[in-house]
């Protein structure tokens, strides 16, 4: 049985903020977000897009990545989630 890689996802809200969360799908996550189904964060903070992604092996992994960026100042977000995709 292989199974699924985990993934830290950032999306974009309609307000302009930030959410950042980890799944093995990310299409099907997002789509629970913007149905109102997802974080309590993002059902009064409707996502609009998914801004990046970054594959991970295992949940562990993923969770700390995800408390790793969660970590940082807003301006450097996005550029840590395309740091950690290509591997630096």
């Amino acid at each position: 049985m292989t199974s699924l890689p985990w993934h830290l996802y950032l999306l974009r809200c309609r307000d302009g903020s930030l959410y950042a969360g980890i799944t093995t799908d990310v299409a099907r996550r997002f789509l629970e977000h913007a149905s109102g189904k997802g974080a309590r964060y993002t059902r009064s903070h409707p996502p609009d897009a998914i801004v990046a992604t970054c594959a991970y092996a295992d949940r562990a992994s993923a969770s700390r990545a995800e408390h790793a960026l969660k970590q940082v100042p807003r301006a450097r977000k996005l550029a840590w989630l395309e740091a950690a995709a290509a591997g630096t």
